[in-house]
């Protein structure tokens, strides 16, 4: 009786980590899925009004920029973004007070840690001139 007890433990406790370490890859496989492969991309123009390295444990760089609509004297919408790479950071700050092209990708799902926000800016240039 003790044997087969014994022999049933030791399976409860290898299917027990065998589905740990499953769960385990299958996350990482979404996260590294999520992370490599943008959901969409686009570009946004405006002014970057606020750009922070915010964080307690992951610090990223977050940022807001005001879409300005030339034909609509309305309220100018905020675009929220993060900032992975820090020569993308250098051009955003060479360009504040000017009209500024962000290049974005967008990333919905992952964990804060990543970034606050689902979009992340990969190139900054500003428009050129008429």
């Amino acid at each position: 009786m003790n044997d087969t007890l014994d022999r049933l433990k030791r399976k409860l406790q290898f299917y027990t980590i065998a589905l740990v370490v499953g769960l385990l890859l299958l996350c990482f496989a979404y996260l590294e899925f999520i992370y490599h492969y943008s959901y969409s991309s686009g570009e946004s123009v405006g002014y970057v009004q606020k750009l922070s390295h915010k964080g307690w444990v992951c610090k990223t760089w977050e940022g807001e920029q005001l879409k300005s609509i030339a034909a609509q004297p309305s309220v100018p919408e905020k675009f929220l973004f993060t900032v992975r790479d820090d020569a993308v950071v250098d051009k955003i700050n060479a360009s504040l007070g000017e009209r500024v092209i962000l290049v974005y990708e967008q990333h919905p799902g992952l964990p804060n840690c990543f970034g606050e926000t689902d979009h992340f800016i990969v190139d900054a240039r500003t428009p050129p001139k008429d």
